[in-house]
């Protein structure tokens, strides 16, 4: 298992913050944290590009660049993370990189969603029942922890921390 605790680590920050108002400002926070904890944050605002394709491009660049990815997996308009975000995630892990995922409520699926007896949502869509806080897809390979970017920031120091894709 990798262990960052020791080295300064590039930390691609994934995540729908790029559509708060405060964008900006939220990025300039983070990377502030980032530096604090002797760490450097590539955030996909970095650069000017101003079409899809080069946004697309730019990201993937800094994905692999990054030595770990820290990702935002709370719910994003809807009951499951930013898809952006989900696709970040599978690339930086088919790359081989290290995934610490956060979201503020990581009780089971079935539970968030309030799922019935026989595993249903209330559209009558069948709900994982495997006790994880998010998809099985994310939830298996992804360190998931509870709380914000400085949850993911504080496992990424700690010599336990699975790190890395299983």
């Amino acid at each position: 298992m990798k262990c960052f605790e020791d080295r300064r680590v590039k930390l691609y920050l994934a995540g729908p913050d790029v559509f708060r108002p405060d964008a900006l400002q939220w990025a300039e926070d983070v990377r502030a944290r980032c530096r604090r904890e002797g760490h450097e944050a590539l955030i996909p605002l970095d650069g000017r590009q101003a079409t899809a394709a080069a946004i697309y491009r730019n990201n993937l660049r800094l994905i692999g660049e990054a030595d770990a990815v820290l990702a935002n997996l709370n719910p994003f308009r809807g009951s499951e993370p930013d898809s952006g975000t989900c696709v970040e995630v599978g690339y930086a892990l088919a790359l081989g990189k290290p995934v610490i995922g956060y979201a503020d409520d990581l009780r089971p699926i079935r539970e968030r969603l309030g799922a019935s007896a026989d595993c249903r949502d209330t559209g009558g869509w069948a709900v994982e029942d495997f006790g994880l806080a998010l998809n099985l897809m994310l939830a298996v390979p992804v360190q998931l922890e509870q709380g914000g970017i400085d949850a993911a920031l504080r496992a990424l120091a700690r010599p336990t921390s699975r790190v890395a894709p299983a």
